[in-house]
């Protein structure tokens, strides 16, 4: 089990994150899709990095509108595997124009 983080390293760590927002111990991020279609692939190219980290967001999809949702239940809160998969969403939204 990974260990979680104290409120002044996931505070520093927000700092790499600007998009992210803590909300008790989750982070959230929301993106809008150009399109809905390409929402979509944002969510499967996610799904396909989470699968791999073997860590797993809640993803809420509202028409073009996608809300990315971290915490490491298994350890009661936030570890490094939230941001990295936080910085992986990053990436995979820019790709696809994302915002």
């Amino acid at each position: 089990m990974a260990d979680t983080l104290d409120d002044t390293a996931v505070t520093e760590r927000l700092r790499d994150l600007p998009a992210w927002d803590r909300d008790g111990e989750a982070i959230r991020r929301r993106v809008t899709a150009p399109s809905f279609l390409t929402g979509i692939d944002v969510v499967a190219d996610v799904a396909r990095a989470a699968e791999d980290a073997d860590h797993h967001p809640d993803i809420d999809i509202r028409w073009r509108t996608l809300t990315f949702t971290l915490s490491t239940h298994s350890a009661g809160g936030l570890t490094g595997k939230d941001f990295g998969l936080a910085a992986v969403i990053d990436e995979i939204a820019a790709r696809h124009g994302a915002e």
